[in-house]
């Protein structure tokens, strides 16, 4: 990848990936004018309940399943890491690849939860931050704990988002489209048993994002 290369990342538990990971994730890439975003596959939520969530290499196998482009990219990468918070797998990330510019996506639902992520506003100042409207989330996510914080860094121009002091906060209202992944698993609650599945996947660990 050439130098400042650009690239959203986009964590999730991807249990199942859906039409809605992928709609945000090329969005965003047009609007940021990225280059790529990688879909970081979390190998087991901490503030999510273990009960009911799929092994990871059948998430993996659901996002390589959905994400059907050239510029989305999934990876394990914080299981082979080993990096059980945020802040340290963007922190992993930035050793690895000096030369790329990162972009953190998140959508509406996670904003309010975000003052529970540990270190939050180091992560806040290690990369910029994109928040997409999610139905029912995007309202209340203006008054979540972290915004308190947050507000004051709000930009506007997607646009020039390089060139940005840290921390910055760019909040995309549009509500793009409303699928969940628990959804999805109340109207199949089988769907993991159909996908194919890679064995070239790391040994799972535990993550705090959603």
């Amino acid at each position: 990848m050439r130098r400042r290369h650009s690239v959203g990342l986009l964590g999730g538990s991807f249990n199942p990936a859906h039409g809605g990971h992928r709609i945000i994730s090329l969005e965003v890439m047009r609007r940021f004018r990225l280059d790529e975003v990688w879909w970081l596959v979390s190998p087991q939520n901490p503030l999510k309940p273990a009960f009911g969530m799929a092994p990871l290499a059948v998430r993996m196998a659901s996002a390589r399943a959905v994400a059907r482009h050239p510029r989305l990219r999934v990876t394990d990468i914080e299981a082979r890491l080993g990096t059980q918070r945020t802040v340290d797998t963007i922190a992993g990330l930035k050793a690895l690849y000096p030369h790329l510019r990162f972009l953190w996506i998140m959508g509406a639902d996670n904003l309010l939860q975000f003052h529970r992520w540990t270190a939050w506003r180091e992560i806040a100042r290690s990369v910029p931050i994109v928040v997409v409207a999610r139905p029912g989330y995007t309202g209340r996510s203006q008054f979540a704990p972290a915004m308190g914080w947050l507000r004051r860094y709000r930009c506007s121009s997607p646009k020039n988002w390089r060139r940005q002091t840290l921390p910055a906060l760019f909040v995309l209202r549009e509500a793009l489209d409303p699928q969940s992944a628990t959804a999805i698993r109340q109207a199949d609650p089988h769907w993991a048993q159909s996908l194919p599945v890679s064995e070239n996947v790391a040994p799972a660990q535990a993550r705090e994002t959603a």
